[in-house]
């Protein structure tokens, strides 16, 4: 049994989420001590417990410390089913980590799924919905896999209660991903997203956000929500180029002015076009997973964060698979991972 200590770089929930994604796909068991040791409230949470219980439905796996709290966990897999399945995450617990933990398991079982998430869709703390549906997962279409995804509603932090909908297809094998060249920029758009609050918010973050980055305004509007259950505001956007299409999202929160969120967002838009790479530092984390269990390949990146460099030494880990990190400057880096199917 492999034993991971939770505390390792960013030290939150991502080692627990790909290492139950990891032990799905290779039957490998393992236990894991001092989870989410560097956080305010560390152990488990109601969103990590419902991963940690997701993937243990779909993968038939015994569990033990499995409780709200708990800072050790061991997870013993069996054989992954496909099926239907529905997974409550509940409040505004992050449906979309959830999504990710389980999906590479069903990507590389025989057979089709279909999934229903209910829970957050835009957490600060996690992959919002348009990340996923637009960044993501086309690009893991693009390595061959077949998989669908629609919002039916919004859950914002706190109140939650968003529902999305997932088909995935069995696949095989993943192929490798060279993604190395962003290309021309040919499209740009920005929604400020405003659910239960006034719409005078969204209009003032897009002047504020246009006024630090020069887009055509008849591509920049404020979008009301109306299907959510709560409040919730946030500011998105796209930057879509030949290559590769880039989401960035920036939450409002009660005492932050618009101003400020939209300045957030503007200076990582900012610094991800000046970069001139085709990956941003989110997306960055999240291809890993799939090369390494596909055919491998490369990406160019910005500076590796804290939950890439913990990501390469999870998938080290249970893979033994070899990740290369040439940094090439301040902002630049590629990436090299050889999959464990080439």
């Amino acid at each position: 049994m492999l034993t991971l200590d939770g505390a390792t770089g960013e030290g939150g929930g991502q080692i627990l989420r790909s290492s139950l994604a990891l032990s799905m796909v290779t039957g490998q068991a393992f236990r894991v001590h001092s989870i989410r040791a560097r956080r305010s409230k560390p152990g488990l949470m109601r969103q990590h417990l419902a991963a940690v219980r997701a993937a243990a439905e779909v993968s038939g796996a015994a569990l033990e410390g499995d409780v709200i709290n708990s800072r050790e966990l061991v997870f013993r897999p069996s054989a992954v089913k496909h099926g239907s399945y529905r997974f409550a995450i509940g409040s505004a617990g992050s449906a979309t980590l959830v999504l990710q933990t389980v999906l590479p398991a069903l990507l590389a079982t025989a057979g089709s799924s279909s999934l229903v998430f209910e829970g957050g869709t835009h957490n600060p703390m996690a992959p919002p919905y348009d990340f996923v549906e637009r960044a993501f997962l086309p690009i893991v279409r693009r390595m061959g896999a077949s998989i669908s995804a629609q919002i039916v509603s919004y859950g914002f932090y706190p109140a939650g209660g968003g529902r999305v909908e997932v088909t995935v297809e069995g696949c095989p094998r993943l192929a490798a991903l060279a993604l190395l060249n962003r290309g021309e920029v040919r499209r740009t758009q920005l929604r400020a997203l405003v659910s239960q609050i006034p719409g005078t918010v969204g209009l003032r973050e897009v002047d504020a956000f246009l006024a630090e980055v020069p887009w055509d305004r008849a591509c920049a509007r404020p979008e009301v929500v109306k299907n959510s259950p709560g409040p919730g505001n946030a500011l998105v956007a796209d930057v879509e180029s030949e290559h590769v299409t880039e989401i960035f999202t920036s939450f409002g929160e009660r005492g932050v002015r618009a101003e400020a969120v939209a300045e957030k967002l503007a200076k990582e838009v900012k610094r991800y076009l000046v970069a001139g790479v085709p990956v941003g530092e989110h997306l960055a984390d999240q291809l890993l997973l799939p090369m390494a269990l596909g055919e491998g390949g490369a990406f160019r990146t910005l500076a590796p964060s804290g939950h890439t460099r913990t990501q390469v030494e999870v998938i080290r880990t249970f893979l033994g698979t070899e990740v290369r990190m040439d940094e090439r400057g301040a902002e630049e880096c590629v990436i090299e991972v050889k999959g464990m199917r080439r």
